[in-house]
């Protein structure tokens, strides 16, 4: 006995029931709610506080990218609606300028108005649901009801334009597929009344709150400078005091001639992320109302005249025999647009979207990248969750508003 005691010693030895530190590494996602089914979050933890984040990304691996290189030009738009399928208009209007100005063409201004239209009303409906969302992660169910009620509203003007509600492909390369049908200007008045109201409704529901600030006040504190070096855009970056918006600094389309603020918050917290947001659906409604009056005023064109690059009206294809040749071509040959490269960024609802496009003159693009705020907002984890509680993981993730349709690689 006492020498298989012996024996076993040196193995019980190697055995450690209680270790030195309270040091532990969890997984958090892909398979959390919260974590979208797309992220993996590798937590290093002592007791409850976050000592040591890494992002792990990858789980939507479709290559974008290189889809947007093995198809024509006018083929890859409607994949554009599956990177930030929250706002597949901001896509598509990214992805079209882009292309636009590699062929340097001009856009005709009625459809330069509807496609302003779609993408305020379309950043609407993105706000909406991130504050549904991240309501319903931190704690709050009654929000994710109500906000979702407006949400549907915005989807009905959408499909009234287009007849789909997510992935809705309203945007061409040189203009609009179609122009507003009867009655949607007014019908969007009215849902502009309604969504004044209900974003106070919000508001008195959760800034006050005293729960909803105890969760949000100094958690996921971003210093202008750390917002500069992960190069933050968006509200990730204007809620920490930094003012940058796209269509102000670097002013494409109808902005140059619209009046709106830029929300900013000098905090830097949760918080101040979330007073952004509020404030930013207000400012929505105010360049929808300026539009209205603008669509009204404007000329029946609504794409660009460049036979070479695009098709002509669905008339004249039906009546005129060259437009129908130059239709033929154009669908299954594909546009060749001229040598050179192009970099277009806009303001998404979550922040800057931009692509690059080379172009070898072929009707395949050479080389594509894609610059999505979501993918560059998920490495400031590393330096960002390091301090903070792990009941403020969900919280921190939510008020970044990501979506990981457009981190895929």
């Amino acid at each position: 006995m006492k020498q298989s005691v012996n024996r076993l010693k040196p193995f019980f030895e190697n055995i450690h029931f209680e270790k030195e530190d309270n040091t532990m590494v969890i997984n958090f996602g892909p398979q959390h709610p919260s974590s979208h089914g797309q992220m993996r979050l590798i937590l290093e933890l002592q007791g409850e506080e976050i000592v040591k984040a890494r992002p792990d990304v990858g789980y939507l691996h479709r290559g974008m990218e290189k889809m947007g290189e093995n198809m024509i030009y006018n083929e890859f738009l409607p994949t554009t609606d599956r990177m930030d399928y929250i706002a597949a208009a901001s896509n598509n209007y990214g992805y079209a300028h882009a292309v636009e100005k590699l062929l340097g063409i001009e856009v005709p201004r009625r459809a330069e108005i509807i496609r302003t239209m779609l993408i305020e009303l379309n950043r609407i409906i993105a706000h909406l649901f991130w504050l549904a969302t991240h309501a319903l992660d931190v704690g709050a169910m009654s929000v994710f009801l109500y906000t979702f009620r407006e949400r549907e509203f915005a989807m009905d003007l959408i499909e009234d334009y287009c007849g789909a509600r997510l992935t809705h492909s309203t945007i061409r390369i040189g203009g609009v597929p179609l122009d507003l049908p009867d009655g949607w200007c007014e019908d969007l008045e009215k849902f502009l009344k309604i969504l004044d109201v209900e974003v106070d409704k919000y508001e008195g529901l959760l800034t006050q709150n005293r729960i909803w600030r105890m969760r949000l006040e100094n958690v996921g504190t971003i210093s202008p400078e750390m917002a500069k070096s992960w190069a933050c855009s968006g509200v990730t970056l204007r809620g920490s005091g930094i003012k940058w918006d796209l269509r102000r600094e670097m002013p494409y389309g109808l902005y140059p001639e619209l009046e709106f603020d830029v929300p900013v918050a000098s905090t830097g917290d949760s918080y101040g992320r979330y007073l952004c947001y509020m404030q930013e659906m207000r400012e929505c409604a105010k360049i929808l109302r300026q539009l209205i009056p603008m669509y009204h005023e404007s000329e029946s064109q609504l794409m660009a005249h460049a036979p070479e690059y695009i098709s002509a009206s669905k008339e004249d294809i039906m009546t005129q025999n060259y437009s129908l040749m130059q239709h033929f071509v154009l669908v299954t040959q594909g546009m060749r647009p001229p040598k050179g490269e192009v970099y277009v960024a806009t303001e998404s609802p979550k922040g800057e979207l931009g692509f690059m496009i080379v172009s070898d003159g072929s009707p395949y693009a050479y080389k594509m990248k894609l610059r999505a705020p979501s993918f560059w907002h998920t490495g400031i984890f590393e330096d960002l969750l390091p301090g903070h509680q792990l009941a403020d993981v969900v919280t921190i993730i939510g008020s970044l508003n990501e979506v990981f349709g457009e981190i895929d690689r």
